[in-house]
């Protein structure tokens, strides 16, 4: 109820945003601005680098060709 209130304080419609909105919303900021799949996978919890990707909505190839080339 908290996010709802902060939402609805800044003019936003609450029903539309909460706390899983927002942990997306991070985790996909974190991604595009370091496109450090791993690291985004480690801070969601995920145990499978499939899980990240899907999570994420990016494209699999993509995703796995960037993981490869980054060291976490």
């Amino acid at each position: 109820m908290v996010v709802r209130g902060w939402v609805g304080e800044i003019g936003l419609e609450p029903t539309a945003y909460g706390t899983h909105t927002m942990r997306r919303t991070k985790a996909t900021l974190i991604y595009r601005r370091t496109k450090n799949l791993r690291a985004v996978q480690f801070l969601l919890g995920h145990t499978k680098l499939e899980s990240t990707v899907r999570y994420l909505g990016i494209e699999a190839e993509d995703a796995l060709e960037i993981s490869e080339q980054t060291d976490v």
